[in-house]
């Protein structure tokens, strides 16, 4: 493999390409090297034909540039090519964002989220919801592991009475019938709905913590 620096005139797309390059991920490549310049290599074989890279190629092409850092590969085979061309547009899609570490920068950035490949206006929404959770657990104060323990506890018994009330509900050798409409005084009776909103599950009990509560939607 060598390093160099290539004219883009030099090189060549290649007949068939897996990633279709959309006008927003375009953007977003101009956005990024605009703002940290060329961060990865253009990858082409003994032909120039590129392997990889193909949406920066384009985006360069764009901003009229000239010249670009390519690495170039002299003794792959054909197979190999088709391998790296797959590779290379899969193994990244495999990883996964760690979120605590993404809000801690998020955090540190104080307010700075101009950002390529992420909305800025959602970026500021996921800060704004981080302060307001951990806001919601320091409210919450701190429980020694005995506490800790005794809620899961009784959180654990619960659950165990209310699985062993729907088994013994499911236990009937009734037909199922459609349900009667219902007259008189018992008219328009209605099961209470469930609550709903927006909560986090505190990380010491497990219980929840409400950030905002609904009104049950009734029917």
């Amino acid at each position: 493999m060598k390093q160099l620096t290539m004219k883009l005139k030099d090189l060549v797309r290649p007949e068939r390409n897996i990633r279709i390059h959309t006008e927003k991920q375009l953007a977003e490549f101009e956005r990024s090297v605009r703002m940290f310049g060329q961060i990865r290599p253009i990858v082409v074989d003994e032909n120039n034909i590129i392997l990889a890279g193909n949406g920066l190629y384009e985006t360069l092409l764009r901003m009229n540039r000239e010249e670009a850092l390519v690495y170039k590969y002299e003794d792959l085979t054909e197979a190999q090519k088709k391998k790296l061309m797959i590779a290379d547009n899969k193994i990244f899609s495999l990883g996964i964002e760690n979120l605590d570490t993404l809000n801690e920068f998020l955090e540190e950035l104080e307010g700075d989220l101009d950002i390529p490949g992420f909305d800025e206006d959602i970026l500021r929404q996921m800060v704004a919801d981080a302060d307001e959770i951990t806001e919601k657990i320091s409210e919450y104060g701190t429980l020694d592991e005995e506490e800790v323990r005794k809620i899961k506890e009784a959180n654990e018994k619960r659950e165990q009475a209310e699985a062993t009330d729907n088994g013994a509900d499911q236990e009937t050798d009734l037909p199922l019938q459609a349900p009667e409409r219902q007259s008189g005084s018992d008219a328009g009776v209605r099961q209470e709905p469930a609550e709903t909103g927006r909560f986090v599950i505190c990380p010491k009990c497990g219980e929840r913590i409400w950030l905002e509560r609904k009104p049950a939607s009734t029917w």
